[in-house]
């Protein structure tokens, strides 16, 4: 949401202070232990803490994985080809410390190492794969099909659209966010909210159920539109984790 989150990462303000070049780096920030990403849930709850807590390095640890170089002591790199890039990525953290870690990358040219490399991916905990193209600029926004992200949907839910609101950018005049809820049996059968749903449909589809929902809209708060629960969704998911967000509490 492009708050300032650098005071709740004290520990890795001070790791970052140890490199010799300036630079901007793409990663991602995760909640880390022994080796291995921690589930996103692990990371939420250093997420809104402040202060240099003796302790909650040790409670929490995170590490920055770096997969691209953007700029360094003054070149802009965003031109240069990814195995370029990476090549300068790696010898800027060359001898960091260990929070600030180069991503590991793989070589793959088959069906078949693509798909292991996938499930060794899945056992490290992780989502999946990018599959980059070596030669790939670095373009903001615009990936096409030199950055592609491969992830499998190991089950679904039918679920019930209870809400809807306006999405962003060129969806912004269009209703295609949809919060969905699935049926508590042992509580009355009552519908509890479990997730939002927003991407998996076609302009085409989101026109028609925006005309559905304006129609059968049954209260305006806000962004927010309570709908009438009759539309039902197929939605894939590969995980399930706690959450308070939700009202059925996953």
């Amino acid at each position: 949401d492009l708050h300032r989150i650098t005071a709740q990462f004290p520990d890795l303000v001070r790791a970052a202070q140890s490199l010799p070049d300036d630079f901007i780096g793409d990663g991602e920030l995760l909640a880390w232990r022994e080796g291995r990403a921690l589930p996103f849930a692990e990371l939420q709850k250093r997420l809104g803490r402040t202060g240099d807590d003796f302790f909650l390095g040790g409670e929490i640890p995170v590490s920055l994985s770096f997969y691209d170089l953007l700029w360094r002591n003054g070149r802009v790199l965003l031109k240069e080809p990814l195995h370029l890039r990476r090549a300068m990525l790696a010898n800027v953290l060359a001898g960091g410390p260990e929070s600030l870690a180069l991503a590991p990358i793989q070589r793959a040219e088959t069906a078949v190492e693509i798909e292991a490399a996938f499930l060794a991916a899945r056992h490290r905990g992780n989502e999946g794969l990018m599959a980059k193209d070596p030669n790939s600029p670095y373009t903001p926004g615009r990936r096409g099909l030199a950055w592609l992200k491969l992830k499998k949907a190991y089950a679904t839910l039918d679920v019930v659209v209870v809400g809807v609101e306006y999405g962003h950018g060129k969806r912004r005049d269009v209703l295609s966010d949809y919060p969905y809820a699935i049926r508590d049996e042992e509580n009355d059968n009552r519908l509890l909210t479990v997730g939002k749903a927003y991407s998996g449909l076609t302009d085409v589809e989101i026109a028609r159920l925006t005309e559905h929902f304006l129609a059968t809209t049954t209260e305006v708060r806000r962004r927010y539109r309570a709908v009438v629960p009759d539309t039902v969704l197929e939605i894939a998911f590969d995980s399930i984790q706690p959450i308070t967000r939700h009202q059925i509490g996953y």
